[in-house]
């Protein structure tokens, strides 16, 4: 099958839209509020999904957002948190289902196991100048961590990171095209410099050019003013920030802007 098909399988839909239920910072990070503890985050973020559920979104992916500064590896206290609260809003998830820990792949594909999760997003290769500081994520410790827990989750590769710049002189199309052969990506997400920001759309036609058979998913920046342009070249898209109260991203979901933004979408796929 091929990976175009086997993300149509899964997401349900062509041109899905996924959205992200961002968690409230996790214990060991700085911004964690001990007085609001693990039931509130829970709380928040199922409120949150509850939101973009009602609002008609294809597929909801959980992110750590809250935890900045971001780290490259997961700590016990705050992997342990988010599988928790993943796995207790889970049986009010009415749709498919990602995770995604920043900036750990491993970390994220243990979450993904344990919850039942049906894709990861990660930055998953390369070398990069960070926030974070020297960054090599472990493409090969992710994917043998799937292989040896016989998963099928679906592993989205991430190949311009934001907060950060790629060490070397590949474009961003060499890379993903790089990303497919060599470290066995099942779909490319392309994004903008920074959580919000909106992505190039010269370079996701590069990179689906190159990747007529895999899905090339466009991860920032989407709003209800260009979601149009981007679904005539992207096969779907993350969307974050522009379905937050007052288009912040620190902000719960408005559900009347997750409702806009998919009867927009449904018009821009012929009413599906």
């Amino acid at each position: 099958m091929k990976q175009i098909d086997r993300f149509h399988e899964v997401l349900k839909t062509r041109k899905p839209i996924i959205a992200m239920a961002h968690l409230l910072p996790l214990p060991g990070s700085p911004l964690y509020d001990p007085g609001l503890g693990i039931d509130g985050i829970r709380d928040a973020v199922l409120r949150d999904v509850e939101a973009l559920q009602h609002g008609g979104v294809d597929a909801i992916m959980f992110g750590n957002e809250g935890d900045r500064p971001y780290l490259t590896r997961a700590t016990p206290e705050s992997l342990s948190a988010m599988t928790s609260i993943v796995a207790q809003v889970r049986p009010e998830v009415e749709v498919p289902f990602g995770v995604n820990y920043l900036w750990d792949p491993v970390a994220s594909v243990a979450i993904a196991h344990a919850t039942g999760a049906k894709f990861v997003r990660e930055v998953f290769t390369g070398v990069y100048d960070s926030d974070m500081g020297l960054w090599a994520p472990d493409a090969a410790g992710a994917a043998r961590l799937r292989a040896s827990l016989k998963e099928t989750t679906l592993l989205f590769y991430n190949v311009n990171a934001e907060f950060a710049s790629p060490m070397g002189n590949r474009s961003d199309a060499s890379r993903a095209e790089s990303a497919v052969f060599s470290s066995l990506a099942d779909a490319v997400c392309v994004s903008g410099p920074m959580t919000g920001q909106t992505v190039d759309t010269s370079v996701l036609q590069e990179v689906k050019a190159v990747l007529p058979d895999v899905p090339v998913i466009a991860n920032t920046g989407v709003r209800l003013d260009n979601v149009e342009q981007i679904l005539k070249i992207a096969d779907g898209v993350v969307i974050g920030t522009s379905l937050k109260v007052d288009g912040n991203t620190w902000n719960p979901v408005d559900p009347d802007r997750a409702r806009r933004f998919m009867d927009k979408v449904r018009d821009v796929r012929g009413g599906e």
